[in-house]
């Protein structure tokens, strides 16, 4: 009988909601046992990968064979992940039905799950992408943040690999020479054949974000932040502030913090509700130290309950 080749299995790879969602080059594996991907613009080669973010959807359907269940993981960058429970995966589904009646009761909270690539192709040709779920929990804050570090890190990294081929030529050869590491090459020839030129910008302001949000929960993020600052110059929006790059207000704060970040929810102009960073920063500016905005922010939502966070990092009034 001839031997048949195993493929080891394919390691998680961490990747941002954005840049995944952008991509529609499948690669199919050739035989039995060799992996497929789907290869992003940056030239990811995304086979299995750890994701996480806030619950945005979930839902159950019947079917012949079964439940199916599918939902979204909102991620700092705004992006969703689309993930799947399949009919053939008993194993998950008690899970499933725990998460689904929490989601169902109103209950929003931070999830991590590891997923396996799939896609479909539509009549037109397009590609939607998607994960299939192996496992999943729920997470704390923390645990979340880590994750933010993680993927910003390997995000920045596949950032300036696709930086350093802009002026090389698309071979092993010349993409190795220009300081593409060796890991990243083979994504990166597919995808420099199949994408056309693109802007990513959007990519680095997803970097900075998840970067700022992660800021004042783990010092980790000050290593990340000098990286960044190396691969890419720091645009942020009104939307998306640096607190590590504004200027503090050291004189005397007036006032009531809670009365301050009420009203500084209150005169957010975006749709999804004033972010956790700009409400922040904001705090700090006007002579609050950051400890007790913080405090503050946690104790309007969970004790006091004036504040609502219907979308992780985002708060509204609580009408």
């Amino acid at each position: 009988m001839m031997n048949q080749v195993r493929f080891g299995r394919q390691s998680a790879i961490r990747i941002f909601a954005q840049e995944y969602s952008d991509a529609n080059l499948p690669l199919e594996g050739v035989g039995e046992y060799a992996p497929s991907f789907i290869i992003t613009k940056l030239g990811a080669k995304v086979n299995r990968a750890l994701f996480g973010g806030v619950i945005d959807r979930f839902e159950r359907r019947e079917g012949d064979n079964g439940p199916t269940y599918s939902g979204h993981l909102r991620d700092a960058t705004g992006g969703v992940h689309r993930f799947q429970i399949a009919p053939f995966q008993p194993e998950l589904h008690a899970d499933a039905e725990e998460l689904l009646a929490r989601f169902e009761s109103g209950d929003r909270f931070l999830m991590m799950m590891i997923g396996r690539a799939r896609w479909f192709e539509s009549d037109d040709g397009g590609i939607f992408t998607s994960f299939r779920a192996e496992e999943f929990t729920t997470v704390e804050r923390n645990v979340y943040v880590n994750w933010l570090v993680e993927t910003s890190a390997a995000t920045l990294r596949r950032l300036d690999a696709y930086n350093s081929s802009l002026e090389s030529e698309n071979n092993s050869e010349s993409l190795k020479s220009a300081g593409v590491p060796d890991d990243l090459i083979e994504g990166m020839i597919l995808a420099k054949n199949h994408y056309s030129n693109f802007d990513s910008e959007n990519y680095k302001v997803g970097v900075l974000q998840s970067l700022s949000m992660a800021l004042s929960s783990n010092s980790e993020i000050e290593n990340i932040l000098t990286s960044a600052e190396e691969t890419i110059a720091p645009q942020i929006t009104e939307n998306k502030p640096s607190i590590s790059n504004q200027t503090v207000n050291e004189s005397e704060p007036s006032g009531d913090v809670d009365d301050f970040i009420l009203n500084a929810i209150r005169n957010s102009t975006n749709p999804d509700g004033a972010s956790y960073d700009s409400i922040v920063l904001a705090c700090v500016q006007a002579g609050f130290s950051r400890e007790s905005s913080e405090d503050a922010i946690e104790d309007l939502r969970d004790i006091k309950c004036e504040i609502i966070e219907p979308r992780f990092g985002f708060f509204q009034i609580l009408d």
